[in-house]
Formats: structure tokens, sequence, C-alpha cells
């Protein structure tokens, strides 16, 4: 188990590292686009602005490691083992598919790369989809968004986030664009030049506090099930240190390929529209992060994107690229559940497990 427990810790970190540097475009592709920052520059404020965010939360860390699979079904077919072999083939497809549209500057979500794991490889393992918390009803007294399992952590925001992505970042501009419609061009660039500094570090650190927090959650499981988390099953201090540095320092190496796509080939930036997007973005996944939802940030800031360009005129978005990036969100989950699938069952024929 202790062999077990530290490739798991190994994987997770591995993917909070390969995160960082996956979606540093996230928060840093529009201040570099609009030449508000210099790459260096922008990279080492997001890097530290993601530690930032990864230490203030664990909500969607408990959503990970709680609210997802089973691991008392898969204990029973497998013992703690499985849910070590379980996890480790999840981390394995999600580190796969991020490299492979690193390589081919697709931003797609590390989050539904991880879910797309964790589902394909559980069922998988145990033949059965039980295994998956579907839903559980709030509490009496609560609210409906208290809700918990896959359907309202995943696959509502799966569909809804990038949606409000979208519409916040149109409202946004076309509401900058109704009280400064008597500012020279040269007077608005001069303003928010400083303002896009802000919402960039803004959204690093939101994408900081949701993103880290997937690892932290999945090494969570991993040492639950090894009976090496102090007693606890709440996240521990050292894992919400260790997972905020690997996604820091995978920051710091920067993503270029997917900062070309999202801020220079998607739309043409100015600083009010990198204001715009990063703003719209970083309100929406703030929010998923406070209601515990393991959101995309990829895909949010994407389409907040979009929307800006969209509140200009639908032709200054450059919508063959959209559908290649949304191809990509669609397939993300099959693939990875195939991906964890294929892993754990081929443990299981050379292992015995």
């Amino acid at each position: 188990m202790l062999s077990l427990a530290i490739i798991v810790v190994i994987l997770a970190l591995s993917f909070d590292f390969i995160n960082g540097f996956h979606d540093t475009a996230n928060s840093i592709a529009t201040s570099v686009s609009t030449r508000v920052l210099s790459p260096r520059t922008a990279i080492f404020m997001a890097a530290v602005l993601n530690i930032a965010g990864a230490l203030v939360s664990t909500r969607v860390a408990k959503t990970v490691s709680k609210e997802i699979i089973n691991d008392d079904m898969i204990k029973v077919v497998g013992g703690d083992k499985g849910v070590m072999y379980v996890v480790i083939a999840s981390l394995a497809a999600a580190i796969i598919w991020n490299l492979v549209t690193w390589y081919f500057g697709i931003p797609s979500s590390s989050s539904h790369a991880l879910f797309g794991g964790m589902i394909g490889s559980s069922v998988a393992y145990i033949g059965s989809m039980a295994v998956l918390k579907w839903y559980e009803a709030p509490q009496a007294g609560h609210f409906f968004f208290q809700a918990k399992g896959i359907l309202f952590k995943i696959i509502i925001p799966l569909f809804t986030s990038p949606l409000i992505g979208f519409l916040l970042g149109f409202l946004v501009m076309k509401f900058l664009y109704l009280i400064l419609r008597k500012f020279t061009q040269h007077s608005v660039n001069t303003i928010f030049s400083k303002l896009q500094i802000a919402s960039a570090g803004i959204m690093a650190f939101a994408h900081g506090g949701n993103d880290a927090q997937k690892s932290m959650g999945i090494i969570t499981l991993a040492l639950i099930a090894a009976d090496m988390n102090g007693g606890s099953k709440d996240v521990t201090l050292p894992v919400v240190i260790a997972c905020a540095l690997a996604m820091g320092i995978g920051t710091s190496l920067g993503g270029w390929r997917i900062i070309k796509t999202m801020g220079v080939n998607m739309i043409r930036l100015a600083p009010i529209n990198g204001f715009a997007a990063e703003t719209g973005a970083a309100i929406v996944i703030e929010t998923m992060t406070r209601l515990g939802a393991p959101v995309s940030t990829t895909h949010i800031i994407s389409t907040s994107i979009m929307g800006v360009g969209a509140a200009k005129r639908l032709s200054a978005v450059r919508w063959a690229l959209a559908r290649s990036i949304l191809g990509a969100w669609v397939l993300t989950i099959p693939i990875t559940a195939i991906l964890g699938a294929v892993i754990v069952l081929g443990c299981k024929i050379v292992l015995g497990i």
C-alpha cells in the first residue's frame, strides 16, 4: 500500500504540474496577447497567484474525494488496493490526454480529463455503473444548489458554466462599450492596460482555487484508502501545500501553444477585451469554487473570450477555431473514460488484481 500511495502522489503531483503549464493560458493568454504584460512577468504572476488561490479552500477537493465514485463498492471487489489502481488509472488517463492536447495546442479541460478517467476506470474495475455517485439530494432546510453527486457537481456545471462565461463576457463587454463610448481609443487602452493586470491576477487566483483542488481530492481519496491520512477524511495541509506548489511550478514554465490559440488565434484582443473576458470568467469560476463544483476553467475563459468577441460583432470570433475547441471539449470525457478503463483492465490482467 505504501508503494501504491507513493505512485498515486507522484502521478497526482505530475498531473497538477502538467495542469499548471497546460492551463497557464487560462489566466494570462489575454494579457500576453494585448502586450499588457510580458510573458515572463505574466507567468510569474500567474504562478504566485495560482499557489495563493489553491491555499484558500478545499471544497472542490472534498467533492472529488467524496462525491464522484463509491470507493466502498470498489473495496468490496479489490480491497483498498482496488481504490489505488482506479486512482492510478484515472490520473494516467488524464495525464495522457493533457499531453496530447497540449502538443496540438488545443485548450481542453484538465478537470474533465480527470473525471473521465475516474468514471471509466471505476466502472471498468467493478463492471457496474452503480459505482458512480450520480445524485444526492440536499438535506432538509438546505438550498437546491447544496445537492451532491456527479449530476449536480459535474454534469450540470459542464454545460452551464461555459454558457454563463459566454454571457458574462458578452454583457461585461457591452456594458463597457456603453459607458466608455465617449472616450478616445487611446484613453481606453491606457486605462485598461492597468486594469487588465488586476483582472489577470484575479483570474489566476480563481484558477488556482479550483484546479489545484482536484489533485488534492484524488490524493486524499488514495491516502484514506491506504489508511495514511491520519484518521481524517478531510484534505490535510501537507496535501494542500504540495498540490499548490506543483501547480505553481508547472504554471511558471508556461503553455505557449495554448496561449497562442486562446490569446491570438481566437479573436483580436485589446486590453479592454482582455479585462472583460477575465472578469467574466473569474466571477463564474469563483462562484463555482464556493459551491464546491470542480469546473473547467479552460471552458469558461474560452467561452468568455468568445462572448467578448461576439459583443463587438459575431464575425470577430474565428468560429472555425471555436468549433475545433468545442470538439475537444465533447471528446474529453469519453476518450479519457476509455483510457482509464483500458489502463485499469490492463492492470487487472497483468497484475491479477
